[in-house]
Formats: C-alpha cells, sequence, structure tokens
C-alpha cells in the first residue's frame, strides 16, 4: 500500500510533485534546446623528454669508449681520487700530497652540470698549458647539495683527467685546500 505522497512523486524526477513536473513540462514545450557551443578537445600533452639525462647517457657511452682505468693508473684508496701517470716515479705524487709545488691557479666547479663542468675544464686546462702553469687546483666539491648527498663530479673527474696528455699526476688536495671536495693537478712541463 502506498500513501497518497508516494502517489504524487515524480519516479523520474525524486523529490519533484508528478504536478509540478508536468506544469513545468507545458511551460517549456514550445522551446528548442540550445545547441551545444563548438568545443576544443585538448589532447593529453606528451610526456617530456629527459634531455638531460639522454646527454648524461651518451656521455657515458662516449667515456666507456676511453676503456677502464688500468690498475697502475688507477691508485684510489677508499674515498680519495689519485693518480699518476705510468712511468713517473711514485716519489711524484708524494711530492704532490707534500706541497712541493704550489697551486697556482683555481677552477671552481661547484654547481655545474656534468656538461658545463667538462667544457669549463678544458677551458681551464688549455688557458693553464698556454699559461705555462704546472700545479693547479680543481675544486668538484663534496656533493652536500647533490641528490643523495654524493659528488657526481668527483666521479667523473676521475675519469676525465686521467685520459688528459697534460695531466701528469692527481691528488686530493689537503684540508686547507678543500681537502675532499678539491684536488691538487700536476700538468707536463
Amino acid at each position: 500500500m502506498t500513501s497518497g505522497k508516494d502517489r504524487d512523486r515524480n519516479p523520474r524526477q525524486p523529490g519533484v510533485a508528478a504536478d509540478d513536473a508536468k506544469l513545468f513540462r507545458e511551460a517549456v514545450r514550445d522551446t528548442k534546446p540550445i545547441s551545444p557551443p563548438d568545443r576544443i578537445v585538448h589532447s593529453p600533452k606528451p610526456a617530456p623528454v629527459p634531455i638531460q639525462s639522454l646527454l648524461d647517457n651518451h656521455e657515458a657511452l662516449a667515456e666507456s669508449h676511453n676503456g677502464a682505468l688500468s690498475p697502475e693508473q688507477s691508485m684510489e684508496t677508499g674515498e680519495e681520487l689519485v693518480f699518476l701517470r705510468p712511468g713517473l716515479p711514485l716519489n711524484v705524487l708524494r711530492q704532490l700530497r707534500r706541497g712541493r709545488w704550489i697551486a697556482q691557479d683555481a677552477l671552481d666547479l661547484h654547481g655545474l652540470t656534468q656538461v658545463q663542468a667538462r667544457a669549463a675544464l678544458s677551458e681551464f686546462f688549455a688557458e693553464c698549458l698556454r699559461r705555462r702553469l704546472r700545479c693547479v687546483r680543481i675544486v668538484h666539491g663534496k656533493g652536500l647539495r647533490s641528490p643523495n648527498r654524493e659528488p657526481v663530479l668527483k666521479g667523473k673527474l676521475h675519469l676525465w683527467l686521467a685520459h688528459r696528455n697534460e695531466i701528469l699526476a692527481y691528488c686530493q688536495a689537503p684540508q686547507n685546500l678543500g681537502g675532499s671536495g678539491a684536488l691538487l693537478v700536476l700538468l707536463s712541463a
């Protein structure tokens, strides 16, 4: 059994009485629907292209063609970067560590991308050779603001410098010159 109230309700529009719905339909009987406006359909944005990642991958591939450093070239102990050109006496590296040569110029790579750092390094060494500098300091930073707080350029420098003919040796700078965030580099005379 339904009550009189339920009979008067419009089943297609809950909450609207049947009489009200009938009145409304009669009132709008002669109207014409408005045609929908022409709409612009937006296609989804294309995925972003990771340009820097592609450049880094390309650079890593190019570096891999140079080959890995030989055990003679890489005398790295722990986190310290150390290099001595094959054929040179170990004494050269000891003297570099002990400050026999004073850094005559410095290059700070803080805040540079790998591509920018490599270009700056090439320009710096060209200028050092032109000026006949013997010992320079390269500041690569400790990576405190890098992702995972790891020094990205430090590892790259190890490869870049060892493959340059003008580099005879390099080692971590003493604490007063940057410590683990810098290198002293001995250039050919």
